[in-house]
């Protein structure tokens, strides 16, 4: 009751402001609110190689995206910073084209000018998890919060996708009809096309960490699970994998940005935290063989058609708390385990089928084939259709 309360307020005053601000005359500019940040980062970039309208980026205070080699101007979007939180409305208010990347509850009290335009980029390339107006946790909300999350998914006027799986996915999460999906691809699945970035990422970390020359790289990325804030042990037996396969293998761990864990020094040549790669397409790029469980990355990892492990040690507790999708055991491009045991008996009797990585990738990168960016600025621009009318002129 409380929360909803504060929640209320917050909108309120948001809602003022931002009326304020409407007053002002609209500029021609794009406002990204990121929270994950790459995919408005690799837009933006496109973007600025196309145009030369101004560009902002509002950081919240979760997004670890440097931003660093861009043109955008970079404001903090925190009611902590009430300045930059203020500029950050003012942005909101007057810009023609507004980006985000994951669910704002700030748009349920915005409504936006005639002639702008609100595109929601996500922060996953496929749905593994319920979401949206399809979350399992909505029956447990109240009727004024559902009003409002309905309220903030009618805020985008178009969701970018990968894959027609995905268009289906949001038109049933978001409650968007066709003409609102556009089929750009995923911007930051660029990345994942390119080799000179793969070389200088592995050039690099090998620098910081030669023990792992002549290694193969397994990437342990899990998803973020509720009760992990306050007691997160890591499920993977350390001993176990370190005795069978640290021969010829090591270890990356990923964990979710909120959670913290502690690895014994006696394993440091086998086990690398990699927690401080802000993109970990960057990650995946030099991963030659992913463990994972409900986590939206094999989407995009499928593309380098290497294999991947689902580590899903809670898959009945997890269902029931979060949603899964219909049949998840047998819907993802690998073995699904629940011990350590049977993650390395995986790994030593090479129970892949690639065949079935291929046809997953197909399936949700069908739009993703490293122009997504660049395809997703022309529309942004009407690039394409200003090339059409030069060559009929």
């Amino acid at each position: 009751m409380v929360k909803e309360i504060l929640i209320s307020v917050y909108l309120f005053a948001f809602r003022i402001l931002f009326n304020f601000f409407k007053l002002f005359p609209l500029k021609q500019k794009t406002v990204g609110v990121s929270t994950f940040g790459d995919n408005i980062y690799y837009t933006t970039e496109a973007l600025s190689n196309l145009s030369d309208e101004e560009i902002i980026i509002l950081k919240d205070g979760s997004c670890r995206y440097p931003f660093d080699d861009t043109n955008a101007t970079i404001i903090p979007f925190s009611l902590k910073i009430p300045f930059s939180f203020i500029k950050s409305v003012y942005h909101l208010a007057t810009a023609t084209t507004i980006l985000v990347d994951t669910y704002y509850g700030f748009l349920a009290a915005t409504h936006f000018k005639q002639g702008v335009t609100c595109i929601q980029l996500w922060h996953a390339g496929g749905a593994i998890k319920q979401f949206g107006l399809m979350d399992p946790t909505n029956k447990y909300r109240t009727t004024k919060a559902n009003e409002r999350f309905a309220n903030v998914y009618r805020s985008f006027d178009y969701t970018v996708v990968g894959s027609e799986m995905m268009a289906e996915t949001f038109k049933e999460s978001f409650g968007l009809t066709d003409n609102r999906i556009l089929r750009t691809g995923i911007p930051r699945s660029d990345v994942l096309y390119d080799r000179s970035m793969k070389d200088r990422i592995y050039h690099d970390m090998l620098t910081k960490h030669p023990m792992i020359k002549n290694k193969q790289i397994i990437l342990y990325a899990p998803t973020f699970r509720n009760n992990q804030l306050t007691n997160y042990q890591l499920k993977l037996e350390i001993d176990k994998l370190y005795r069978e396969l640290s021969d010829d293998y090591v270890l990356f761990i990923k964990p979710h940005p909120a959670v913290t864990y502690e690895i014994s020094e006696v394993y440091k040549d086998f086990v690398y935290d990699v927690s401080e790669f802000y993109d970990t397409n960057h990650l995946l790029l030099i991963t030659d063989l992913l463990i994972t469980d409900y986590s939206s990355i094999p989407f995009e990892y499928a593309l380098l058609e290497k294999p991947m492990i689902f580590f899903a040690y809670d898959v009945d507790e997890y269902s029931f708390t979060s949603g899964l999708i219909d049949d998840y055991e047998h819907k993802m491009p690998g073995p699904v385990v629940a011990s350590t045991e049977a993650i390395i008996l995986a790994i030593k009797e090479n129970k892949f089928n690639y065949k079935q990585i291929k046809d997953f990738a197909k399936q949700w990168n069908e739009y993703s084939n490293g122009t997504s960016s660049l395809n997703l600025a022309k529309h942004l621009t009407d690039t394409e259709e200003k090339e059409k009318e030069r060559a009929i002129g």
